[in-house]
């Protein structure tokens, strides 16, 4: 980091929290506060909406991802621009209809108080641990490479969020991520072209797909059916387009979003438009982890991409075996190195050599097994090492290589991405918080300006919460991990109680109620044996699955205890 990097990284930052918080202050009431007086037109509810879902994780993992195990991640979104067609075709109409300021008070108007209080309190519960891993994932990874303190980083991306999130709720949100979208995608856009810049002059971007290719990293769909596949065609259609659909169409952060559009029509183009950048936008920052790759077969590469594992073998019984590993895969990679070149003058003259091919796959094992036995020595000098690097691969690229400045701006792209799902968390934790628990069970008449405050109040609240769980997110292992598999465990169940209530009519509350707590304590035990007591790599079912599982577990058991209830009130009458 030099004086440039430091600056733009400070007057980015400052710019978007000021301008933020100066453009949106003074909210009169709820409505403007939460909905934003409903004034948002639909490129900038589309923006948000983008904005919400890109959390710093997704510039930090998704490049790492493509790295190890190539461009097959894309599948996790093919099922997104199903939902959004559903989405705008159901939900938005109901929502407007009934004018609400939360979606779970669309449950209340459908069923009863309970169902209402029971899908809030699920999302207050994985909104606010989904919050805090927004702030500690990025934080863990920039402090252990940069050496800042956690704590710290924790502390000052929370309070950067709480201020325009607390001056201007929903407004304030949505003009900040605006600004946050321009920066995401410069600085990646900047990056993809330098990296292509830095491959070697005579190989063209088709040849570094080949070399992509001869590496399996081009296997962008897969058709098989085995469940423990974590990412399919399938899973992606049907446990992707559930995880999609609960996620754009329940869950408050997002719903908060398009709820503020000046009309049906303006939320519904924002999450059109969404729809059709989004599988595009994954595959591009995919592709800069793929072209990422394909550099490292030129430039030198760490044994493990984590600093602090190296750190932590220096200072171990280890050091020597660990230092005999790295150089082998110095070797290695000069010899990689040598392989490529040759490969790609073949391809210069047209032909795609099979046995260099071979070479490449042969060399690429080697290397995977060096890294292999390199995470063994880590775990024997620390069983509690987090042994998987895939999150620092593109900043390890990032700090290496890139030129004075952009470091500075790559780095506010990872903190504003942060900034941006952390504000939507914040604003859709204290809305539902004031809107869907404290306010609904508030005996006394209460004036729109004590509400305002209440909200206001919960914001900040809910602000300090996520920093706490943050800066203790370091009393718990595999936290990065864990970030796509929350929603998973909870969207479920929640969106079953939605699509019964917008599609099956003669369900009421008494059966979709205890239906959704059932699902809900059957995806605990299904995950819990399923996933969570098998090593990575090893679960016998996606993570995606549980998505589709909870919610068609809600719907079948609402109808068989729904007919139940039927059946008694029959029998009483006859």
């Amino acid at each position: 980091m030099q004086l440039f990097d430091w600056v733009i990284l400070i007057v980015t930052l400052l710019f978007i929290v000021i301008y933020g918080a100066w453009k949106t202050k003074g909210s009169k009431n709820v409505e403007d506060f939460i909905l934003g007086s409903n004034e948002t037109p639909w490129h900038i509810v589309g923006l948000s909406v983008m904005a919400t879902q890109a959390s710093a994780i997704t510039f930090l993992s998704t490049p790492g991802q493509a790295y190890h195990d190539g461009m097959g991640f894309v599948q996790f979104y093919f099922g997104l621009p199903i939902a959004m067609v559903v989405i705008c075709v159901t939900f938005i109409p109901l929502y407007h209809k009934y004018k609400v300021y939360t979606a779970y008070e669309y449950l209340e108007k459908r069923f009863d108080l309970k169902t209402r209080s029971l899908a809030a309190i699920l999302f207050l519960f994985q909104r606010g641990l989904g919050t805090g891993l927004t702030i500690y994932a990025p934080a863990i990874i920039l402090s252990a490479i940069l050496g800042w303190n956690l704590t710290y980083m924790n502390i000052i991306i929370g309070v950067l969020v709480i201020i325009y999130t607390f001056s201007g709720g929903t407004k304030a949100v949505n003009v900040t991520q605006k600004q946050q979208m321009f920066v995401i995608m410069s600085g990646m856009l900047i990056t993809f072209f330098l990296i292509l810049h830095y491959l070697p002059n005579d190989m063209t971007f088709t040849s570094a797909l080949h070399i992509a290719g001869a590496n399996d990293k081009m296997n962008i769909v897969n058709f098989s059916f085995d469940p423990e596949e974590k990412y399919t065609f399938w899973s992606g259609i049907t446990g992707g387009f559930f995880l999609a659909l609960a996620y754009f169409g329940t869950d408050q952060s997002q719903v908060g979003r398009y709820l503020s559009g000046k009309s049906v029509r303006e939320s519904q183009m924002g999450l059109i438009m969404n729809g059709l950048l989004k599988v595009p936008m994954q595959f591009f920052i995919l592709l800069t982890g793929v072209m990422v790759f394909v550099f490292f077969q030129f430039n030198p590469v760490p044994l493990n991409f984590n600093p602090n594992n190296k750190a932590m073998i220096e200072k171990s019984a280890y050091k020597g075996e660990y230092n005999a590993l790295e150089k082998k895969l110095g070797d290695l990679s000069e010899d990689k190195k040598v392989i490529n070149l040759l490969y790609i003058d073949q391809l210069n003259q047209d032909y795609d050599n099979p046995i260099l091919r071979k070479e490449l796959v042969a060399l690429s094992n080697k290397e995977k097994d060096l890294r292999d036995r390199a995470k063994e020595i880590i775990l024997k000098a620390d069983s509690n090492s987090e042994t998987n690097d895939k999150d620092y691969v593109f900043f390890h690229f990032i700090l290496n290589y890139l030129p004075k400045g952009l470091i500075g701006l790559l780095l506010a792209v990872i903190i504003s991405a942060a900034m941006s799902s952390t504000a939507s968390g914040l604003n859709a934790l204290a809305s539902t918080t004031a809107i869907d628990i404290y306010k609904r069970n508030v005996k006394e008449e209460k004036s729109e300006r004590h509400y305002l405050y209440a909200t206001k109040f919960f914001t900040l609240l809910w602000g300090v919460i996520a920093i706490l769980f943050a800066c203790i997110g370091t009393l718990f292992e595999n936290l990065i991990q864990l970030v796509n598999i929350i929603g998973s465990i909870f969207y479920g169940t929640v969106l079953g109680i939605f699509l019964v209530g917008f599609y099956i009519h003669k369900v009421q509350s008494k059966a979709i109620f205890y239906s959704a707590v059932i699902s809900q304590i059957t995806i605990f035990i299904i995950y819990y044996y399923a996933i969570y007591i098998f090593p990575s790599g090893e679960e016998k079912l996606g993570y995606l699955w549980l998505n589709f599982i909870g919610a068609m577990l809600t719907i079948v058991i609402s109808l068989l205890l729904q007919w139940t209830i039927f059946r008694k009130q029959k029998a009483i009458t006859a």
